[in-house]
């Protein structure tokens, strides 16, 4: 078989999800005079990720893009930290855009760039297509296009987003390869 298309993950793959939000939320926290671990931060933040998803997997929960949960989580994190009270609605706002300022690893974007030259190369991630647009431009991240759950409206490792992601692409499952 021929592989035609390469899809990637991409939080902690691809980019370096734990420096970049905790260098957005070092600098909203500072700018407000609070004292905060921003990497304890950053993992807290990060560790409701997988809880949140598991209940849309689940059924108990209707799908909802990346950015919502992420939103939700980032409240209560505010909340687990004792600084909510500190952070205004569009402050809040701002801070979640944190997961759209990620840095790439060092060698992510000259592979991906060696990998593009033969094969399709899209991400197929649980983030949002406006997430993974904008993660995209920051980091200078080449897609082709963007897949994953966003297409599937469901989050891996269901394989409806794998098998949407390789239906988006018109291909056979045999020919892509994550």
């Amino acid at each position: 078989m021929t592989v035609e298309a390469l899809i990637v993950d991409v939080f902690g793959t691809c980019v370096d999800w734990r420096t970049g939000v905790a260098r957005e939320v070092a600098a909203a926290t500072a700018a407000k005079g609070l004292q905060v671990d921003s990497i304890a931060f950053a993992d807290t933040w990060r560790d409701l990720y997988q809880p949140r998803m598991e209940e849309i997997r689940s059924g108990r929960r209707s799908y909802v893009d990346l950015d919502v949960l992420h939103r939700e989580n980032l409240d209560a994190t505010l909340d687990s930290f004792g600084i909510a009270r500190h952070f205004s609605e569009e402050e809040r706002i701002a801070l979640n855009h944190a997961w759209e300022k990620l840095p790439p690893w060092p060698d992510v974007v000259p592979g991906l760039i060696r990998l593009k030259a033969n094969r399709i190369i899209a991400p197929c991630s649980n983030g949002s297509i406006a997430l993974m647009t904008r993660l995209a431009r920051y980091g200078a991240l080449p897609w082709d296009c963007i897949l994953g759950a966003g297409i599937a409206r469901a989050y891996k490792p269901d394989a409806r987003t794998y098998l949407a992601t390789c239906e988006a692409l018109r291909l056979e499952p045999a020919h892509v390869t994550m």
